[in-house]
């Protein structure tokens, strides 16, 4: 006993020193991404791939896994359709539905004069000429139907439609469909050139296989439609938003009886993320954000009755359930992240919301890693509301120190700030270099009501600037926190946010941090290709005069206009291939910062769009983030 208790002894030292391994870039950039396919079509198992980044090699490979839905031991597997039902098979078994490039349109000097083949010119007379991250092409994307087995025989149901399917730049196999009745079902823009430039109107087209037919579904409905799925018993649900030009709209779960359509969410004051049907068609379980999480919820479907269908929150806990697999009886396979660990996939009791661990990709890493606590705090407004904002603390945190504190302003700039894990702007990864975290649901985020989420749109320099500083001033009453170190960092809108503080902040901050952020609204909406993004929350466009809302917003929240404010350091980050925010808002502002003689650095990435997609450019960019934070805090 005296032998097995020193034994004990020592392996609890081996273990503490074990785990006193911190996050870094290059452990971040090993973890297994964990994504649920399915179930199997037996119910037994789940499905489900992880991709591994490759740094030297500078990309990601992928394999597939089965798993018990019990639990137990994966296995590796070569093809998830051998095991998961494939919905791009027809029901009848004869036919199988595919995305494929088609050329529509001629774009290319070649394309008009076959003789200048060495020609590199691009001739375009509308708008919509580039899209995310690449410049059109005159190519679509085609849904094609081929019987089985005969690939000569695939035929286009869009021939010579200049639209996309799936929707770029996010859309893929959620986009086309089989329904019961042997129609392929899909998803749209009846749009092009300039007036899809300037619309978020999708809809749902069903094509008649037999006839050659096809019809709108969503005739007359005017914002986003999309996700068409079938229930087994035949029902058609979808998620749609309401408004025209608006992208953060509410999204509800419609269903089409046959007889009308339902708005299942309606009266439920939230915005659902994804949804599943249940087994008996009775239900329809959805994931949504609140309260600074992603919750597992039901909602009945009461048919065309007159009943209110209900919805009711199965799981409640600080992490996000940020993907739904699929269910077995009383079982639903979800994906779960918390600041602290990526994805892995858990099964959850339907009945109790109880969450159990299923995979186990990255526990090993995560048993030698100390992590920080996060925590809740409730701040008010200068407005007088009650505003969510996550703390996030070091490893071995002690209250009797004091820590560099960081303001993390999200994008969106409507979007969710919940218990997300990412891969860039990772809040462990953060906290695991000395900095404690301060993350505030400020206006503009899903999970507080709808009228809170839309309080940003044509105030982007308002209140909201407002919500940060209360914020960060609240942390700033900390004890542990070193009020004469503070940082302010954050991408797209939270670029924008950087920007703008950098001149109104007051001296609060030592260091600024924007990676593909809005710096000028005029040219960001004179060069951004969607213009329904720029179009809805500035109020309509610059030059227009008699515009009171969108004059305000292009010269009151303009953070062009504060350049002559600025004197703090700033770190200034821009993607190449990002259209959405385009080149020459970074250029701009780290130009500004120059001629104004204030200390600056711009990282060009000339290979990535929106997000930072290669894993050696990813390593850049965290040790170059680092770096500057360590210079300058």
């Amino acid at each position: 006993m005296k032998r097995f208790g020193l034994l004990a002894a020592f392996a609890g030292v081996f273990l503490s020193s074990v785990a006193q391994q911190r996050m870094t870039p290059e452990l971040l950039w090993k973890l297994g991404r964990v994504s649920g396919v399915g179930i199997t079509k037996d119910n037994t198992g789940v499905v489900f791939t992880v991709s591994t980044p490759n740094v030297d090699l500078n990309k990601s490979s992928k394999k597939t896994y089965l798993i018990p839905i019990i639990g137990g031991s994966a296995k590796e597997i070569a093809d998830s359709n051998d095991y998961v039902k494939n919905d791009h098979i027809s029901p009848n078994g004869k036919y199988f539905i595919l995305a494929d490039d088609v050329k529509v349109k001629n774009v290319f000097g070649k394309d008009f004069y076959p003789e200048l083949s060495k020609s590199s010119a691009q001739i375009y007379d509308q708008l919509n000429y580039r899209h995310w991250d690449e410049w059109e092409d005159g190519a679509f994307s085609h849904i094609f139907v081929q019987p089985i087995g005969k690939p000569a025989e695939r035929k286009d149901i869009m021939a010579g439609q200049p639209y996309d399917s799936p929707q770029k730049p996010y859309g893929g196999d959620e986009d086309f469909t089989w329904s019961p009745d042997g129609n392929i079902v899909y998803v749209i823009k009846p749009k092009e050139g300039t007036a899809y430039a300037l619309s978020t109107n999708t809809d749902i087209f069903s094509y008649n296989l037999t006839t050659g037919t096809t019809l709108n579904l969503t005739q007359g409905m005017m914002g986003y439609d999309q996700a068409p799925a079938y229930s087994a018993q035949g029902q058609l649900a979808w998620l749609s938003m309401k408004r025209e030009g608006y992208e953060a709209d509410k999204q509800d779960i419609i269903v089409n009886t046959g007889t009308g359509k339902v708005n299942l969410t309606q009266h439920w004051d939230g915005s659902v993320d994804g949804f599943k049907w249940s087994s008996d068609g009775r239900n329809i379980y959805f994931n949504a954000a609140v309260d600074g999480t992603l919750q597992l919820f039901v909602v009945d479907y009461p048919g065309m009755t007159m009943k209110v269908p209900e919805v009711k929150q199965i799981t409640h806990g600080d992490f996000d359930v940020s993907a739904l697999v699929g269910q077995v009886g009383n079982t639903m396979v979800v994906a779960r992240t918390d600041m602290n660990h990526a994805a892995e996939l858990y099964t959850v009791d339907l009945t109790t919301g109880a969450l159990k661990q299923l995979t186990h990709v990255n526990d090993e890493v995560y048993s030698k890693l100390t992590t920080g606590k996060f925590e809740r705090r409730y701040v008010t407004t200068t407005d007088n509301k009650k505003m969510l904002v996550w703390m996030m603390f070091p490893p071995d945190f002690d209250p009797a120190k004091k820590y560099p504190a960081l303001l993390y302003c999200q994008g969106g700039p409507q979007s969710p700030l919940t218990q997300f894990y990412s891969f860039r702007w990772n809040l462990q990864l953060m906290a695991a270099n000395g900095y404690i975290i301060v993350a505030p649901n400020r206006r503009g985020m899903y999970g507080h009501g709808q009228e809170w989420n839309e309080a940003i749109s044509k105030d982007w320099g308002g209140q909201v600037m407002k919500d940060y500083l209360s914020a960060i001033d609240y942390a700033s009453k900390e004890g542990y926190v070193d009020k004469s170190r503070l940082g302010c960092v954050g991408a797209s809108y939270g670029g924008y946010s950087v920007f703008y503080l950098a001149g109104i902040h007051n001296n609060r901050f030592k260091t600024f941090i924007s990676h593909d952020g809005v710096f000028d609204l005029k040219s960001m909406s004179g060069t951004t290709e969607e213009l329904w993004f720029s179009n809805w929350e500035n109020g309509g466009y610059y030059w227009d005069k008699a515009n009171k809302v969108a004059q305000k917003t292009f010269t009151q929240f303009n953070p062009i206009d504060n350049v002559a404010k600025w004197n703090t350091p700033i770190f200034i980050i821009q993607g190449g291939k990002d259209f959405r925010v385009p080149i020459e808002q970074g250029l701009q502002a780290f130009q500004a910062a120059q001629l104004r003689g204030i200390k600056s650095k711009l990282l060009y990435l000339p290979d990535e769009n929106h997000w930072v997609l290669k894993p050696q450019n990813a390593l850049v960019w965290q040790r170059e983030f680092y770096k500057w934070l360590k210079e300058t805090l």
